[in-house]
């Protein structure tokens, strides 16, 4: 089977084309698993953090990619939850202990022993996978395949960040960064709570734009003051400029949802700039997110189909999947980016 691989760590200032096009043999599905025949994969920023070493990869060479849309061409020993031709999505939780205190509270995000697709075990930038039967989630005919794969985690983990938001009707909320996962937290807040005002911080023009064509009540750089306090803020940036920008916007009693798996070390020199009575008196809270849970995919994709959600995305080839990681990471966004494995 075709698939891209990350060889090593690589410094992406120096190389432009960090995964390698190579053939592997088919994996065999083991007991309880599934053999997946993959036909759409997004693309992440968690894929620049594993590349660039702030989130490395188990072994070398790894296979990335952690929202996969594809159909179940082959079940394992005692796997019968699906049916041979099956659509089925996997997620960036690949696997869990199962009885930890974490996971039998059902926040396997959590769990010591968490293992995560396309960086622990091999992912969706290829042909073929296999995973788990238990980690793997029925696709509703509502979306296309490649309309799926963002919500596999651009959009789970933005309904992760909402709940752990703790929003109220008649809060006001505030998104730092507007990529894959902020443009599908803001469909799903305006349809369940149409009247809600959104703030959207994003440094490119072209994503304020978009954040307005979507229903943002007001855009502004990183760094603009808002004209009211914002009670919720989920941040979805790389780094940590906009982590105390939105601390300065954050109204008594507010709470900061930071959406990121790593922060690139680029502009640590921010943190030193973090001050107290400005940035978290009267009672500011700040709370990281880690991973997503099961319950957190079935339960944002039966939601999705509810809303009839349609992400944007932009698609690609196998093949130019280096491409499309470089314009992730140059910022040239809108909505997600999808490699098509049938196109």
């Amino acid at each position: 089977m075709r698939a891209m691989v990350i060889p090593e760590i690589t410094d992406l200032k120096k190389n432009r084309e960090p995964l390698e096009l190579v053939e592997l043999p088919v994996p065999e599905p083991k007991k309880g698993e599934i053999l997946i025949k993959v036909t759409a994969c997004g693309v992440c920023h968690t894929e620049l953090d594993e590349i660039e070493g702030r989130t490395p990869p188990s072994s070398f060479p790894m296979v990335p990619g952690h929202q996969v849309v594809g159909k179940v061409a082959k079940r394992g020993k005692g796997a019968q939850r699906f049916e041979k031709g099956d659509r089925v999505g996997v997620a960036w939780i690949f696997s869990a202990c199962g009885h930890c205190h974490q996971c039998r509270e059902g926040e396997e995000n959590i769990c010591p022993d968490f293992t995560a697709t396309g960086r622990d075990a091999p992912g969706g930038y290829a042909e073929f996978m296999t995973v788990s039967e238990d980690f793997a989630y029925s696709i509703s005919d509502a979306f296309t395949d490649l309309q799926a794969a963002p919500l596999l985690c651009a959009g789970a983990i933005g309904y992760r960040s909402f709940r752990l938001c703790d929003f109220q009707p008649g809060e006001n909320l505030g998104l730092t960064g507007f990529g894959g996962s902020a443009h599908l937290v803001i469909k799903m807040v305006l349809f369940l709570h149409p009247r809600t005002r959104i703030y959207v911080f994003a440094r490119n023009p072209r994503e304020r734009e978009f954040a307005r064509e979507l229903g943002a009540c007001w855009t502004g750089d990183t760094t603009d003051i808002p004209p009211e306090p914002i009670h919720k803020i989920i941040d979805t940036t790389p780094v940590y400029k906009p982590v105390v920008a939105a601390l300065n916007c954050l109204a008594p009693g507010g709470r900061l949802v930071i959406n990121a798996i790593r922060k690139e070390d680029v502009d640590k020199k921010y943190l030193l700039n973090l001050d107290y009575e400005k940035h978290l008196w009267m009672e500011k809270e700040i709370k990281s997110v880690a991973n997503v849970a099961r319950k957190d995919v079935s339960e944002f994709l039966e939601l999705a189909a509810r809303m009839k959600l349609e992400p944007e995305v932009e698609t690609f080839s196998l093949a130019e999947a280096n491409q499309a990681l470089m314009e992730l990471r140059e910022s040239q966004i809108r909505g997600a980016k999808v490699l098509d494995l049938e196109g």
